[in-house]
């Protein structure tokens, strides 16, 4: 028996979640896009982050992101004919490729970072300081301890 409120159906919830993190998404590629990074797409930002500072193979990144590493591949090889990615022998494994970032690969991410904050300035004048602290603090308290997982693209493709 529900106990819910008929004004607040529960499948209200996670479309508005997804709205809210479209609508942050979006504006982030927008300004991205401003700031000289046109072709960076969504699942480009959890590849990069995947890839990290030091680097990964193709079976780790795939592994990473939830994926299979020929879909993992595709996307690498798609980011390194735009500039963010690297291929490079593996200095501890002569039989291996490591995948790295470029400059330009950390410069969209670091981009990424400041406009996220700039966001989340908009959504603090928006709604007021308390109420984006709360919305966090909330959400930090319903979602398990490994909420930044970058698996997304394989979870929304499974």
């Amino acid at each position: 028996m529900s106990t819910g409120d008929p004004q607040r159906p529960g499948f209200v919830l996670p479309l508005l979640l997804l709205a809210g993190f479209r609508s942050l998404v979006d504006d982030l590629h927008a300004e991205l896009a401003r700031q000289g990074h046109p072709e960076l797409r969504p699942a480009h930002g959890f590849v990069l982050q995947a890839v990290g500072a030091q680097g990964t193979t193709a079976s780790d990144l795939g592994h990473r992101l939830g994926v299979s590493k020929q879909a993992a591949g595709k996307t690498v090889d798609r980011l390194v004919t735009l500039g963010y990615l690297e291929r490079a022998d593996d200095p501890t494994d002569a039989r291996r490729k490591l995948i790295r970032m470029t400059d330009k690969g950390v410069d969209g991410l670091r981009r990424s970072a400041t406009i996220f904050d700039t966001l989340r300035e908009h959504w603090v004048a928006r709604l007021g300081a308390d109420r984006v602290a709360a919305l966090e603090d909330d959400l930090r308290a319903v979602t398990p301890p490994d909420t930044f997982r970058l698996d997304v693209p394989g979870w929304f493709g499974s």
